[in-house]
């Protein structure tokens, strides 16, 4: 599994004009039953996706995100392997 930890890197004005493009790719990222998880951080700074697949296929779905395409976020790509989960969440162990 892994954490996407992505920071805005422009102000959030330039972020909202690249928000629903994004949006869409997140949309994609679940049909392909790569994303897990997402959501804004709090203060709103950036985002947080759990995805799987390999290392590879993160990378290539990230450099296609808008917000990498027009460089108002970085990401910090985190591989994790989960070992133990609360009942329910077995999958992520995958």
């Amino acid at each position: 599994m892994f954490i996407l930890s992505l920071t805005y890197t422009a102000e959030l004005s330039e972020v909202d004009r690249h928000i629903e493009p994004h949006m869409d790719w997140v949309k994609n990222g679940y049909d392909r039953g790569v994303f897990l998880a997402s959501g804004r951080k709090n203060p709103r700074t950036g985002g947080v996706i759990l995805a799987r697949g390999t290392r590879a296929e993160i990378e290539a779905i990230v450099a296609v995100d808008p917000f990498t395409i027009h460089g108002v976020a970085d990401y910090e790509i985190t591989e994790v392997a989960v070992t133990r989960t609360a009942p329910g969440l077995e999958g992520l162990t995958q």
